[in-house]
């Protein structure tokens, strides 16, 4: 990943915030086929003071085998991302010597992998993620809704996938390597324009470098 300093983020409360509120992964792995890449929503738990990934996958995705044989998996996380206009910088009235570019966020994440696909340890799995995306509905839904049998039909078409986190590496694109003043003119500009954005819930309370 390219990743000029301004914009590297390497403390590691902030970047599994990143990985709770954006659990969707992008998994990337390399095995004999060649490379393979799928979507797989994520969840984080902490314990033992270890950072580990829990989620599942059909067993019927190609991408099984090169989990199975690779010593380490890459996974992208993305947070919310923008265009940034250059005419928000007040800059731009002064010089003129401005561009568009977009900012964003993403955690690449390197880890061990484990599958496995005893039932037990599946519907834990299962549970845990619907619990935590039903979170703040009204009437939360719940894995035990469904038929048992249904579930359990459900739960042998799947492997689990635990990654044991080894590494963390973040790329803050917020506009860093601006002076203070186009910073504000982007937060301006995009609350005018995108009020209700992600991305301004990162740029203002972000501590400087």
């Amino acid at each position: 990943m390219h990743c000029p300093k301004v914009f590297e983020e390497h403390r590691a409360e902030i970047l599994l915030t990143l990985l709770q509120q954006y659990p969707l992964a992008t998994v990337i792995s390399h095995a004999d086929a060649g490379l393979e890449v799928n979507l797989l929503p994520m969840l984080l738990q902490q314990r033992d003071g270890k950072a580990y990934l829990l989620g599942h996958m059909a067993k019927n995705n190609a991408q099984l085998q090169a989990l199975a044989h690779s010593d380490e998996v890459l996974w992208l996380f993305q947070g919310p991302n923008a265009y940034v206009s250059p005419a928000w910088y007040p800059s731009k009235q002064e010089h003129g010597k401005v561009v568009p570019t977009w900012n964003y966020i993403m955690v690449e994440v390197r880890g061990k992998v484990r599958l496995f696909d005893d039932a037990e340890a599946l519907l834990q799995v299962v549970q845990a993620l619907t619990t935590e995306h039903e979170l703040g509905r009204a009437q939360p839904w719940q894995v035990s809704d469904a038929p048992s049998a249904y579930i359990t039909a459900q739960l042998r078409g799947i492997v689990g996938i635990e990654v044991e986190i080894t590494s963390m590496r973040g790329k803050f694109k917020l506009s860093q390597n601006r002076s203070e003043e186009d910073q504000a003119g982007v937060c301006a500009g995009m609350a005018a324009e995108q009020p209700a954005h992600g991305m301004l819930a990162w740029m203002p309370t972000r501590e400087a470098e």
